[in-house]
């Protein structure tokens, strides 16, 4: 069975837009996509009068040798969220298929299921927040077309193992198509699972340039799957889905001396994420910190709320983490610069003595 065999019919059938770029790319003089002959006021030689490519091929290059992939085993988009869109789309039909996942986990799964009326199955994470692979498989059924699995974990920082990939990947063939979501990987201790792609056509894996390449601004993010599965997804993405600006800014961040920066900052996330949780933990009015694999720490507090807005008073803001399940006494903390992550620690250190002196 071809895991194209899981898409909607209707998109596998589906004609795609032709674009004026895709149809002729070449030519001198380009008068096929009715765009202005005129360089908008300050334009610097960027060409932002022209439509874009809608897969830049220098960036496709860059991004295939970064992540060890072909060139079509890549679709380059604005950032992950459009990638998980895409694949909902293809792979749900409304009203019919379903998407799992594994909360606490990245919010924005369930929003395109929801938005697509894909229904949401839901495996709770172990109460360590590791993953529960035989609850995992014994809830999948006919109708799970995809199976997300962030690992490092968003917003609990935990990491699901390699073997426990191969293990659910095995066991989806032919079933569902499993896509492992590793916006976070640069900052984990174990590498990302993208060298599988050649043996599982059934694995997708989702990369970001938002994170440890800082490029949060620029929107961009990739998906990397089988090509069959690339292909599909491009009949149903925006004809110029990458602004200019933005794919410039990818390739000067993934430049030679981008790339030395990039893992020089991801050094010092590192650093100061192991600082920074043996410091927190030492704090008066903090129950726990999360062993994380991320660029962040999640903080259980004795009182969360009041810890929340101590931090907002002194112009910090973190990320209210009470909502999701197994979390409802936790901040979830970004690891700053060393300047910033001084700050957190020295507001939270006076909360507290405050409490003591009262």
């Amino acid at each position: 069975m071809s895991v194209l065999d899981l898409a909607r019919a209707e998109i596998r059938s589906l004609q795609p837009y032709s674009s004026a770029r895709m149809e002729a790319s070449g030519g001198r003089l380009l008068l096929n996509a009715n765009e202005s002959a005129w360089a908008p006021t300050g334009d610097v030689g960027t060409g932002c009068n022209r439509y874009p490519q809608p897969q830049p091929s220098a960036l496709v290059d860059v991004l295939a040798r970064l992540y060890d992939v072909r060139r079509e085993q890549l679709l380059v988009g604005r950032g992950s969220d459009e990638a998980i869109d895409l694949l909902v789309r293809a792979f749900c039909r409304a009203g019919r298929d379903a998407i799992l996942i594994q909360p606490p986990t990245f919010g924005m799964y369930a929003v395109s299921a929801r938005i697509q009326d894909a229904a949401v199955v839901e495996v709770p994470l172990r109460g360590d927040f590791t993953l529960d692979v035989d609850a995992v498989l014994a809830a999948v059924t006919d109708a799970v077309k995809l199976v997300f699995v962030c690992t490092p974990n968003n917003p609990a920082g935990s990491v699901v193992s390699r073997d426990d990939i191969e293990r659910l990947v095995r066991a989806l063939d032919g079933r569902a198509l499993l896509v492992v979501d590793e916006a976070y990987v640069e900052f984990a201790d174990e590498g990302s699972v993208a060298d599988l792609l050649d043996r599982h056509d059934n694995l997708a894996v989702l990369r970001t340039l938002s994170k440890a390449w800082a490029l949060a601004g620029a929107r961009i993010g990739c998906l990397l799957a089988h090509p069959d599965v690339i292909a599909l997804l491009r009949r149903i993405m925006p004809p110029y889905p990458l602004p200019l600006p933005s794919v410039d800014a990818a390739l000067l961040a993934l430049s030679g001396w981008g790339q030395a920066n990039a893992r020089a900052h991801i050094d010092v996330v590192r650093s100061e994420r192991a600082r920074m949780r043996a410091a927190l933990a030492r704090l008066p009015g903090v129950r726990g910190v999360l062993p994380s694999q991320a660029n962040f720490l999640t903080v259980r507090f004795d009182d969360a709320e009041a810890a929340y807005r101590r931090l907002f008073d002194a112009g910090i803001v973190v990320r209210d983490v009470r909502r999701y399940p197994g979390l409802g006494d936790a901040l979830r903390i970004t690891v700053g610069a060393p300047a910033d992550n001084a700050q957190v620690l020295a507001v939270l250190a006076s909360s507290a003595t405050v409490r003591g002196a009262a």
